[in-house]
């Protein structure tokens, strides 16, 4: 592979994931194309991302989808658990975005097809010199022995330490205004469901896209 590129949060929010991805410069035969998880809820729009991304996916093998905290959530509420949080956070927007698209029974509320792809999103992605995760890692802990809890949803400990993961960390769910640059972390979530934009990084070079 040439380059990486990594796209940041998107939660619902379609018109921005088509205007950023008609300024990323990606040549899908040799780059490959990352995104960082948290799909769904809070924006307008969940059902046209997730159809998007399915459609990307067909059509291009070189791209990877990481699970976020919020595709959890969605898990636990079709399972019947933690009902009221995911309707909290951001939920009762993708509810209502697919209840355009659905038939008139519940059961249609989600397709298949957007099932079987949150059920195949990965929770991490490693290469050579990079670690893609949604939320971030455990100091200390080896890859393959990160918790599910803190890949998806850790914060402040992760934010604020200073310890070398052996490879740099890029990483979305934790909400910055710009670009979060250190040198054992990348974070690119840049808040597009609150008005700011949505952020894409273009890797080795780090160069930044957003709209």
């Amino acid at each position: 592979m040439n380059r990486i590129f990594a796209i940041g949060d998107i939660h619902g929010c379609y018109d921005k994931l088509q205007a950023l991805m008609g300024k990323v410069p990606i040549d899908f035969e040799h780059d490959r194309l990352v995104f960082l998880g948290d799909y769904i809820d809070r924006g307008p729009n969940s059902f046209k991302v997730v159809e998007y991304l399915i459609n990307l996916k067909k059509e291009y093998s070189n791209t990877v989808f990481l699970k976020g905290n919020h595709e959890e959530m969605l898990e636990l509420y079709l399972k019947g658990m933690e009902i009221m949080n995911f309707v909290r956070n951001g939920g009762h927007n993708t509810l209502e975005s697919y209840s355009l698209h659905s038939g008139e029974n519940d059961a249609d509320l989600i397709p298949h097809s957007h099932l079987d792809f949150f059920q195949s999103l990965l929770l991490f992605y490693e290469t050579e010199n990079y670690i893609f995760v949604h939320a971030g890692l455990q100091k200390g802990v080896p890859l393959e022995k990160q918790k599910t809890d803190d890949l998806l949803w850790i914060r402040n400990g992760f934010i604020r330490t200073r310890y070398k993961f052996g490879k740099r960390v890029i990483f979305g769910h934790t909400y910055f205004k710009e670009p979060l640059i250190q040198p054992n972390k990348i974070g690119i979530d840049t808040g597009a469901v609150y008005g700011n934009k949505l952020t894409c990084i273009e890797l080795p070079d780090m160069k930044f896209y957003q709209v």
